[in-house]
């Protein structure tokens, strides 16, 4: 290509780069305007300028990727926030109905009293009035009828009148007649409206905060020294988008000690209630660990951060680099679902739940009454921990027909699956709020179909997964408050306990809603808190209602068939009822939580038996399952593990 002539020498080429104007000169140029400024051939400088286009170019390029996972992450965010703000305004709608329906029935109620007390009263009036009435004209017209003959005159009057009369007269004179009231006309309402007024002023509250993750800070203790065995902390402080301090509490902040085997180390968050959040966390071994500390699922500035464990807290250090700060914006999906964030101080950690301990309960076994049925332990798989076969919560529990034991490991946010021989076979979960993870699996269940349904409390639907551990779907996004038990029947359809709307929904997989029941109270219709359901071979519910300490059976329709249970620790009563099996008797298998046993009953709710736990007492059970060979499973939830059971039929 011919070199291009210089607009200020006619008929010279351009062959000169002059590095000072950043421009093409001719050799004139040179002697002239560009003397003394530093040239080079104009082919050698395009070179340079097109390889130096092409790196910022590549390094234009390269940044599109990250500002698609970018806007993949606001939508996410956008995604669930708009998801949040529906399901609050589910939850304002409901509440406030429910208070117009509480406040319509108080209504109700006081307008039948006031019927009531005015009937009552009314009656006693009347009464008496009607008696006075009937004295006076009794005395009149007697009265009368002696006057008549007296004005007579006639001796014979005279004396007839007195034999007919004369001691009738002397009666109704001395008859005791009813003249003091005998009720009074007090008729008043007491009604304090008032603080009323003002508790429902003050109603609710919506809470956020405005803190983000890459302007919140991490710093303490837990930053500088770290001795085995000894408790330390760190604290989270967190900033909105200017950097400014929030002063509020209630953000969703985690952490997590990652242990150089890939274990997690246990640590409690704690809220201060002032935009400060304080870690603290025990390590036990020596080595090099890695803190993780996010915000909304985000990673907070300079997390992850490299520790050293040592012996002792002057050998200690943190180790983490520069390296370490690149990933401050990492993310996941931040997740719009109702969580359950850090804890003031004070409170117990979720985690470390358990049934309360009872005198003559938690951990003895009541006296088993003669029955044909037989039951003692066979083992137990678990322990306290994140790795396989260990356990952090452990909630539902589901068995195949082929053969396998599935457990809800609800704080290591997975599923993981054993033979009926108690032999890990696999393990399937990833923790976020997206479609296919898992934030808080409660439930679990197997389809005829062999697919996996798994209750989602935290993330509020129903995910599906394949035999295998493959995401499939999910249904009742959008309906569902806080999934916590699901069953299947024999139709295929997918039973779900909503713990939070206190209502049983049932569903057909593809997501579509063929029936709901239920509601929030103490009615036989209505739960307090249900936990689990089972389906008998009638494809009747049977739901544990927690905290109404009942099992309730139920149609398809909705309709009440069976209720049976009370609040106590004898034959046939509940501390807080959870896991529920059916056998193909129709015996039903009850998890007692509070009272930590298991029950055994027969169709119409009779009780039969315990199941006996003395030589390895449970800890507050909860899911409950029938394994293939007819073994009991149980997930010993106090004592991180899951146990199994003889169970003759």
């Amino acid at each position: 290509m011919a070199l291009p002539t210089c607009t200020q020498h006619q008929g010279k080429e351009v062959a000169l780069y002059c590095v000072a104007c950043a421009g093409a000169v001719c050799e004139d140029c040179v002697t002239g305007d560009h003397a003394g400024h530093p040239t080079e051939p104009l082919t050698a400088a395009v070179e340079k300028l097109r390889l130096t286009l092409q790196e910022r170019v590549a390094a234009a390029t390269n940044r599109l990727p990250q500002m698609a996972e970018a806007r993949q992450s606001l939508r996410d965010i956008l995604q669930q926030l708009t998801g949040q703000r529906s399901s609050i305004e589910e939850d304002i709608h409901s509440t406030f109905t429910d208070l117009h329906k509480t406040l319509d029935v108080r209504k109700s109620v006081l307008l039948m009293e006031l019927e009531v007390t005015y009937t009552l009263k009314q009656k006693i009036l009347q009464a008496q009035l009607d008696a006075l009435l009937q004295g006076e004209e009794s005395i009149s017209s007697r009265c009368s009828l002696t006057a008549e003959a007296l004005d007579g005159g006639s001796d014979a009057a005279v004396l007839l009148a007195h034999r007919g009369q004369a001691e009738k007269l002397s009666d109704l004179a001395s008859q005791g007649l009813p003249l003091q009231p005998e009720e009074n006309d007090q008729l008043d309402l007491y009604i304090e409206s008032e603080e009323l007024k003002k508790s429902i002023h003050n109603l609710g509250t919506i809470v956020t905060t405005n803190a983000v993750a890459c302007q919140s800070e991490v710093s303490g203790e837990g930053l500088e020294q770290c001795a085995i065995g000894i408790p330390t902390s760190v604290t989270i402080v967190t900033r909105d988008k200017a950097g400014g301090l929030c002063r509020a509490g209630n953000a969703v902040v985690s952490a997590e000690v990652y242990t150089p085997d890939g274990s997690i180390a246990d640590g409690e968050i704690l809220d201060n209630k002032n935009g400060t959040y304080d870690f603290l966390y025990t390590i036990q071994k020596e080595g090099n660990f890695s803190l993780a500390v996010r915000l909304y699922d985000q990673h907070i500035k300079g997390s992850p951060f490299r520790l050293r464990m040592t012996s002792s807290p002057e050998d200690s250090q943190i180790l983490s680099t520069p390296s370490s700060a690149a990933n401050a914006g990492s993310s996941g999906s931040s997740g719009g679902a109702k969580r359950r964030g850090a804890k003031s101080p004070g409170s117990g950690s979720r985690s470390r739940q358990r049934g309360v301990r009872q005198a003559g309960s938690m951990l003895s076994t009541p006296k088993k009454k003669a029955n044909p049925i037989e039951d003692d332990l066979i083992f137990k798989i678990g322990t306290k921990g994140r790795n396989k076969g260990e356990f952090t919560n452990l909630q539902g529990v589901g068995a195949s027909a082929t053969g396998t034991i599935l457990i809800a490991d609800s704080n290591n946010q997975c599923v993981q699956v054993f033979s009926n021989e108690g032999v890990f076979q696999n393990r399937f979960g990833v923790r976020g709020r997206s479609p296919g993870q898992l934030q808080r699996p409660t439930g679990v269940a197997v389809h005829p179909n062999g697919d996996i349904i798994i209750a989602d409390y935290d993330n509020k639907w129903v995910s599906i997964f394949s035999s295998d551990g493959k995401y499939k779907g999910k249904l009742g996004s959008g309906r569902l408050l806080g999934p916590k038990g699901v069953s299947v029947d024999h139709n295929g359809h997918v039973i779900v306990v909503d713990n939070k709307a206190c209502t049983v929904y049932i569903f057909q997989t593809s997501g579509k809603l063929i029936s709901k029941f239920g509601s929030r109270g103490n009615g036989d219709k209505q739960f307090a808190g249900p936990h689990f359901a089972a389906v008998n071979s009638n494809n009747d519910i049977i739901v544990t209602d927690f905290h109404n300490h009942s099992v309730k059976v139920f149609n398809t329709d909705g309709e009440l068939l069976l209720k049976f249970g009370s609040n106590g620790e004898g034959n046939g009563q509940f501390n807080a009822p959870t896991g529920v099996a059916v056998d193909t008797h129709g015996n039903i298998i009850v998890a007692d939580w509070g009272n930590s046993r298991i029950q055994v009953f027969d169709s119409s709710g009779s009780f039969l038996s315990y199941i006996n736990t003395s030589a390895d007492p449970l800890y507050g059970p909860q899911g409950l399952a029938l394994t293939s060979d007819g073994h009991v499973v149980v997930a010993d939830s106090g004592n991180h593990c899951f146990k199994v059971y003889r169970y003759l039929q």
